[in-house]
């Protein structure tokens, strides 16, 4: 004879165990990994990072993309414009658009989601040795952070390499 309880507790087990499975992977985020080669940068790679590098200091400016200001995603779009490279102009543009990578190497795209969610909503360029050159936001001017930081690990989304 069918029994209703038993069936219905061993669904609700099932589902139990499907939601903190799901609730588990959702707050593994993807690894923040990166691989450094010393001298062993593409000519391209070393034209962003002289780029990224000379913005340093640069203020930000939401919707910037020149030495008057410059935002996150605008950092990145004159950086590799300065090797050639177009890249979509927002940081969710790039990040649905370019070529992701396991692994970042120097001059690769680091993204964020830190708007809350899971969509891109900051973007910053590997610098090489744990480190990344971005334009954190309002008030501030573009600088290096170190990636070692929680808050980026716990938002780090993936990378991309639309460099050779």
């Amino acid at each position: 004879m069918f029994d209703r309880r038993s069936a219905r507790d061993g669904a609700l087990r099932l589902l139990i165990g499907l939601l903190i499975a799901w609730l588990l992977t959702g707050c593994a985020g993807r690894e923040l990994a990166t691989r450094d080669e010393p001298g062993a940068l593409s000519i391209d790679r070393a034209l962003i990072l002289a780029e990224a590098k000379r913005s340093l200091g640069t203020p930000y400016r939401y919707g910037g993309t020149s030495e008057r200001g410059l935002d996150c995603s605008g950092l990145v779009q004159r950086a590799y414009s300065r090797a050639g490279i177009r890249v979509p102009r927002t940081s969710r543009a790039q990040f649905q658009a370019l070529p992701r990578v396991d692994e970042a190497r120097p001059g690769d795209l680091l993204f964020f989601a830190t708007a809350g969610g899971r969509k891109a909503s900051h973007v910053g360029i590997y610098l090489g040795d744990g480190e990344m050159i971005h334009a954190p936001g309002h008030g501030r001017s573009v600088t290096t952070t170190t990636l070692t930081l929680d808050y980026w690990q716990e938002r780090f989304l993936g990378a991309a390499a639309p460099a050779p």
